[in-house]
């Protein structure tokens, strides 16, 4: 399966669900309590973060996608601290406000990288009055798909009604399920439970075989489109109706933190499908996401840059076509590795073996090579009517066919002088017969340490000597 980053910034997703204030207060600690035998911690510091339903929202607004949360919360000042925090990453907050419900607040005391209590306030009666439904209908015009993030506190005891009406709509509808009653998610498109939570419903499977024997009952039985079932180490298993089993290997290098992972792979499975991605390539996507997230400390998010990255390592990467602003994260990414990076440009009308020779060549000089191209109207300006002989898009592809090149990025001036600023390789390469201080971008990285290097074209090979003998 070849994998590509959609343009997630062109999506719409609604979640609906159990918000949450994560409240975390930090302090030193340097005597006990006369009044009893606990530590007394003087509060230095106070971090306000989104979790349960409104962490799912985080992640895809992460992604670049337009996001739309629904949820319950108490008419007090946690509620204003939720909403500020969630408004100030731009995700619309749909929320209904009670009067005799708090806002649900888990406060987190820590010292010295310990944490000594945590204090819960919330109110997880079911609501009855169908007031969160109303607003999910009245939002899901032009939504690309719903995520219903149940953490069992009663903002979704009307669920069956929320599934009605995104079906009725024809919105995708993606359920993070909870406890043992998976009956209430009958018609959803998919549930995406852990193996754990897969198992105490469905019972314990011995085998692969038996864990899809089991999945595909559960869906008859429930009327969902897929099942989607994480399963730590061993990846994720996905169940189509009408597909063959997917099972997808886990693509963690490294666990430091599992804390939300479930979170950042239901928004990038409902953000891909939201974009137009099959349900294979979504869950594929899923996947990437959940091993980036388990490297980071604590409750993260992923960003597109981060996954083009990671595909990128796969030898996947879209094919090496990747946008100007995003390259920039990318190299940031690769210099924090200790990779060396190598860029050069040029307008690549006709690949020839001349242009393989000398990209080979500078890709010698470094761990990574960008190679910046021409648009289509640059090249006209340059080289006059008649050019390109091939359109921008088909030149790129062709460089991203190449071994030597990582990263194939197109400029629409007539020297990328702006671009290789922006990117500040650590080398910059040019082919062909000139004084290295006359190059565009020279200037640039000189001035931040780089080099710049003047290769050679293999003699006898020139796109206009080839133009020339096609036309005689």
């Amino acid at each position: 399966m070849t994998l590509s980053i959609p343009d997630f910034s062109s999506t719409r997703v609604i979640v609906a669900g159990d918000v949450m204030l994560d409240q975390y207060l930090f302090g030193a600690t340097s005597r006990i309590s006369p009044e009893a035998p606990v530590p007394v911690v003087h509060i230095g510091d106070t971090d306000n973060r989104p979790g349960g339903a409104a962490n799912v929202a985080v992640n895809l607004a992460a992604l670049g996608a337009a996001t739309r949360l629904l949820g319950v919360v108490g008419q007090d000042e946690a509620a204003d601290t939720l909403e500020s925090v969630l408004t100030g990453r731009n995700i619309d907050c749909g929320f209904l406000r009670v009067g005799d419900r708090p806002t649900i607040t888990k406060t987190r005391v820590q010292s010295r990288s310990q944490q000594l209590i945590r204090l819960d306030q919330e109110n997880a009666s079911p609501l009855t009055d169908g007031a969160l439904t109303g607003r999910l209908e009245s939002s899901l015009e032009k939504a690309g798909a719903v995520i219903l993030s149940d953490y069992g506190k009663g903002a979704l005891s009307d669920v069956a009604a929320m599934i009605a009406a995104c079906r009725a709509a024809g919105v995708p509808v993606l359920v993070d399920p909870k406890g043992t009653d998976f009956e209430k998610y009958r018609g959803a498109s998919l549930i995406t439970p852990n193996q754990t939570e897969f198992e105490a419903v469905a019972g314990v499977s011995s085998s692969d075989e038996e864990l899809v024997e089991r999945g595909s009952r559960m869906m008859a039985s429930l009327d969902l489109q897929a099942l989607l079932i994480t399963r730590s180490e061993k990846g994720m298993l996905l169940l189509e109706d009408g597909s063959e089993p997917l099972f997808l290997s886990t693509q963690a290098r490294e666990v430091f933190d599992v804390t939300g992972a479930g979170d950042t792979v239901i928004a990038t499975l409902a953000a891909a499908l939201a974009a137009g991605e099959s349900l294979a390539s979504s869950a594929a996507l899923a996947n990437l996401a959940a091993g980036l997230v388990v490297r980071k400390i604590g409750v993260a998010t992923v960003t597109p840059t981060e996954l083009r990255v990671a595909l990128h390592q796969r030898g996947q990467g879209g094919r090496g076509l990747v946008a100007a602003d995003e390259l920039t994260g990318m190299v940031a990414e690769s210099h924090e590795r200790g990779e060396r990076i190598v860029m050069t440009n040029g307008c690549f009308d006709i690949l020839h073996v001349g242009h393989v020779a000398y990209l080979e060549e500078a890709k010698s000089l470094g761990d990574r090579l960008i190679v910046a191209v021409n648009d289509d109207d640059s090249v006209r300006r340059l080289k006059g009517e008649g050019r390109p002989i091939n359109a921008l898009e088909d030149r790129m592809l062709v460089l991203a066919g190449l071994a030597a090149v990582d990263w194939v990025v197109p400029f629409g001036e007539d020297t990328p002088r702006n671009l290789i600023a922006s990117i500040l390789p650590d080398v910059l390469v040019k082919g062909g017969d000139y004084e290295p201080e006359a190059i565009a971008g020279a200037k640039e990285v000189l001035a931040n340490g780089g080099s710049v290097r003047v290769l050679s074209f293999r003699d006898g090979h020139s796109t206009t000597r080839i133009i020339e003998r096609l036309r005689e």
